[in-house]
């Protein structure tokens, strides 16, 4: 059975299973991984869901605050022993209803185009591609995504 709790970037699973995610990262975004990695901070995400299966974390995702009743999805990451189970989509669609619940009407993201199965991730689980936002504005290797959940 799948648990999934609210939590914050404080829980020791979601930090473990963020050190997974940046050593995937590393060798995925290559050279890039250093600049990629200076917007990944998790020292103050208030909003984290962690995935259990059989009391084990397997997986993760948080959001944060952005203007205009958005926020910024992030640090999404299920263990390879827990892929292919739907696990994602169920940790995305457990931060879209947090993030509804506190007013968010919509979702934006980013992830590399390195990051071919998130990017699978985000289009079934309704995303659309949208003009890269912030920091990744000028930022040829960055997808950007959004969803309105009001």
């Amino acid at each position: 059975m799948i648990e999934f709790i609210r939590t914050d970037s404080k829980n020791s699973d979601f930090k473990q299973l963020v050190k997974l995610l940046d050593a995937a990262l590393k060798i995925s975004d290559g050279e890039d991984h250093a600049f990629y990695d200076q917007f990944n901070k998790i020292d103050a995400l208030k909003n984290v869901v962690v995935a259990y299966k059989n009391n084990v974390a397997i997986g993760c995702g948080a959001f944060k605050n952005h203007p205009n009743n958005t926020v910024e999805i992030k640090r999404m990451y299920v263990a390879v022993n827990g892929r292919r189970l739907g696990i994602a989509s169920k940790i995305l669609t457990e931060l879209e209803h947090w993030a509804k619940e506190l007013g968010a009407t919509k979702c934006i993201l980013e992830t590399g185009k390195k990051q071919p199965e998130a990017i699978e991730l985000y289009k079934k689980c309704d995303y659309k591609i949208t003009a890269n936002f912030g920091f990744y504005e000028n930022v040829e290797n960055s997808v950007c995504f959004e969803k309105l959940i009001g």
